[in-house]
């Protein structure tokens, strides 16, 4: 009885798998490619849901005033004002702009997060935790790699 219990759960874990591979696939091949110069590992993290090294991004220790933009699209997706130092590795940013990006749940990992994904274009960004600074609670956190960094001026 428990060998056939196993059995079927690992059956039944290898038809999930299979039924959303072909999901990942067609869900990366929807997003569209707007900017040609995009490098492999940003096509990665923005079309296949990846992530870059932590402590690797240029805009960890940008300072100045101004807007992020998406990589891909050019949509403007935070305020210089929201940023903040999280210690994670990663860009953090406390609110997003209004209608800069959609959301949806990911399981990856084995556990529940909230993944964000530009309005605009559908690229991946990264995920926000209720874990931030300010009163909202909220820290996007944000591979690097997927913003552009526009200085007022």
């Amino acid at each position: 009885m428990i060998l056939r219990r196993k059995i079927i759960k690992i059956i039944g874990l290898s038809f999930l798998s299979f039924i959303s591979f072909p999901y990942r696939f067609l869900y990366s091949t929807t997003k569209k490619i707007i900017n040609p110069d995009l490098s492999e590992d940003q096509k990665s993290i923005m079309f296949n849901e990846g992530t870059e090294r932590a402590f690797t991004s240029k805009l960890l220790e940008e300072k100045r005033k101004g807007f992020y933009h998406c990589a891909n699209c050019g949509a403007k997706l935070f305020a210089s004002t929201a940023k903040f130092d999280s210690g994670t590795g990663w860009p953090s940013f406390s609110e997003a702009l209004p209608g800069a990006f959609k959301t949806k749940i990911d399981y990856s990992f084995g556990m529940k997060r909230v993944e964000y994904h530009c309005a605009n274009c559908g690229v991946h960004h990264g995920h926000v935790f209720l874990d931030g600074p300010t009163a909202s609670g909220k820290r996007f956190c944000n591979n690097g790699l997927c913003l552009i960094f526009k200085p007022e001026n």
